[in-house]
């Protein structure tokens, strides 16, 4: 199951990336929202191969999976894979400089069932895909909004 959309934001595609890849700030944000997460890769710097065990509640469940850099391509795009129980995941994030302080995001989500009772989930989320796909389309243009405000922030700095 994929989803896919785009937003524009007011940032140079430098700055964008360096802000997407600020893999501690993600890590702080998600413990201050119930999650564990822990890095389990040597390295500190944001680089193919930076990877962490996440456990978080997901429809009231604790559900464990592992969180890792496959791709990343200064300054255009990351891709991370996630693996849990019976699903494997791909998320993307390509950026495309439409002027110098403009910037397009196209983020990308496939699910993939790897077992049987993850194929039925799949099969009953996919008879809601418009509710998702509005869902996960208003949340990548709500994080959109808030890399905006944090740019601008730090800019005035």
């Amino acid at each position: 199951m994929k989803f896919s959309t785009k937003e524009d934001v007011e940032i140079p595609i430098e700055n964008c990336f360096r802000m997407l890849s600020d893999f501690e700030f993600f890590e702080t944000a998600a413990l201050r929202r119930g999650a564990d997460v822990v890095r389990t890769d040597a390295n500190a710097q944001p680089d193919v191969g930076a990877s962490w065990d996440v456990r978080a509640s997901f429809r009231g469940k604790p559900r464990n999976f592992k969180l890792e850099v496959s791709e990343y391509d200064v300054p255009n795009s990351m891709k991370f894979d996630a693996k849990s129980g019976g699903m494997l995941a791909h998320f993307l994030i390509e950026l495309v400089a439409l002027s110098r302080n403009r910037t397009r995001m196209r983020i990308e989500l496939d699910v993939k069932p790897k077992t049987l009772s993850a194929r039925l989930l799949i099969q009953s989320a996919k008879l809601a895909r418009n509710r998702l796909n509005r869902r996960f389309k208003n949340r990548v243009a709500h994080f959109a909004e808030d890399i905006e405000d944090r740019y601008k922030r730090s800019s005035r700095s």
